[in-house]
């Protein structure tokens, strides 16, 4: 499902139109990205648990010329689906 397919679902759904269900679809995905800036962890009761954690910085092989590279340390986002998700798309 694309973004847009998602705004229609939730204008279809709440009896909003597209203008305002994709304002509230980017409201939600801007909270969810605030709160792991600020908090570094989501958490969605029944549907799951966005996470961010940092990813180490490791050394790693360039495959195109076979050079010793280092691969910088980041942040990454992870999902734990809730029990609600996970037995709905069961």
């Amino acid at each position: 499902m694309s973004k847009n397919e998602l705004v229609e679902f939730v204008a279809a759904e709440a009896g909003l139109t597209k203008t305002d269900a994709a304002k509230a679809v980017d409201a939600m995905m801007k909270g969810i990205t605030s709160g792991l800036k600020k908090d570094k962890k989501v958490a969605l009761v029944g549907f799951g648990t966005f996470s961010a954690k940092v990813r180490p910085g490791r050394s790693g092989i360039n495959p195109l010329t076979k050079a010793p590279m280092t691969i910088p340390a980041k942040t990454v986002v992870s999902f734990k689906a809730g029990s609600k998700l996970k037995d709905a798309v069961n």
